[in-house]
């Protein structure tokens, strides 16, 4: 029985997916997947550029989860995965002008605008609570 690069790679990541998924985020894995959440977007919306990077994600993911426990939340949670879903990652940076490409990285717009980005260099080197502290600031602000 050989293995894939793909099937190691998916057996690799799929915690990382299920990470955030079970958080009720719901994957964009197109850029059509992406088009079709941003385009007419209204009201506010969590988007979480997620990666395997152990130094930043391993802490942004649950950052993530701790801000959306706290009050106020955006109506719309979506995630892509860098590296993995490239197209639609590719199609998400698009909104998020003028950040370079970041990954991890967080992104919070509302009526289909950007308003707020934590950048991966944001991400490392604090943990999680720090992190879900910032991002629940945001909510709290833009998502009242």
């Amino acid at each position: 029985m050989s293995i894939t690069f793909e099937m190691y790679m998916n057996d690799y990541i799929q915690p990382m997916r299920d990470e955030l998924t079970r958080l009720g985020i719901t994957e964009l894995r197109t850029p059509e997947d992406v088009e079709q959440a941003f385009n007419d977007m209204k009201g506010t919306a969590l988007v979480v550029v997620n990666s395997v990077c152990g130094c930043a994600a391993g802490n942004a993911r649950p950052g993530v989860a701790r801000a959306l426990q706290a009050g106020p939340k955006p109506d719309h949670l979506y995630t892509v995965f860098a590296g993995q879903d490239k197209e639609a990652t590719a199609k998400a940076r698009e909104y998020f002008a003028p950040y370079p490409p970041s990954s991890p990285s967080i992104a919070l717009m509302k009526d289909g605008e950007l308003v707020f980005f934590i950048e991966r260099h944001e991400i490392e080197d604090r943990n999680a609570e720090q992190i879900g502290d910032k991002l629940a600031g945001a909510f709290e602000h833009y998502c009242k």
